[in-house]
Order: C-alpha cells, then structure tokens, then sequence
C-alpha cells in the first residue's frame, strides 16, 4: 500500500522476543501463536512506524499503532540437525528439530490517530 509520492508505509513489530520489518500485504512467520488459520492477530508492540512523510519511533512502543494481519495457519521450519558424537568411546547421539511457526499475512498497518 503506497499513499501520494510513492512512499511505503511500513512498521517494525515485536512478537516472541524477535524483530519484523512489516509491510501491507507482506507474508512472514512468526513466533508459534496460539491463532487458527483465518483469524486476524493484532501486534500491539510496534517499535516504529512510518508513512514516508513521517516516521514515529517508540520510548519503546508507539502509542496507537498497531499492526493487523490474518493468520495463515502453522508450518514447519527447516530442519535442523543435533549430532553429538564422543570420540573413543562409540557415543553418539543424532536428533532432528523443526521450528514451530505461524504463517501471517500483514492486512494493514494503522498509524496512531487513525
């Protein structure tokens, strides 16, 4: 979404102890959340926001803003593979992990005031 002059209108959120840089329309995971696929998730914790013209940063959120998406539903990250091994004694221990996500569509980014 782009107002006059062709500015992106953009946030930084905060979910799960991580960072996004989020746009409208952008799709993204995130931090396992507790939201079925098609239900609208709010990310309240906005760093900072800008509209081109302006840019509001937070002492550490920004009031009023927010950031509105639909969930997309729970998906699987790459697989990761913990090997320990033991030289001289035959130990050796081989797991696999994936990361839990939750895939999101950002709707819109709501400026303070809106």
């Amino acid at each position: 979404m782009r107002r006059s002059g062709g500015a992106e209108i953009y946030a930084i959120v905060e979910s799960g102890g991580k960072q996004y840089r989020v746009t409208p329309n952008q799709t993204l995971d995130v931090g396992k959340l507790d939201a079925p696929e098609g239900e609208t998730v709010e990310f309240g914790k906005v760093l900072m926001v800008s509209d081109g013209e302006t840019t509001q940063v937070g002492s550490p959120t920004v009031t009023g803003a927010k950031v509105v998406a639909t969930s997309k539903g729970p998906v699987k990250g790459k697989k990761v593979i913990i090997f320990r091994y033991k030289n001289k004694t035959r130990s050796r221990r081989k797991n696999g992990f994936r990361a839990q996500y939750t895939r999101v569509t950002v709707d819109r980014v709501v400026m303070p005031g809106e």
